[in-house]
């Protein structure tokens, strides 16, 4: 059976690979929140160039 010292390593275990889940699935929402921050802006530019060109003739 196991002993009590294995016990405290299996949890240390599951803590660390719970802690690095949730810090992947934070940093891979940061990058969606970066990389969608980044193609709104770029379309709201676009946007605004185009009707600067159709009201500027």
């Amino acid at each position: 059976m196991f002993e009590f010292q294995q016990y405290l390593g299996f949890l240390l275990f599951l803590t660390i690979l719970t802690m690095g889940f949730w810090l992947m699935i934070f940093l891979i929402n940061f990058v969606f929140y970066w990389v969608g921050g980044y193609l709104w802006e770029s379309f709201k530019e676009k946007r605004a160039a185009k009707r600067l060109a159709e009201n500027g003739e």
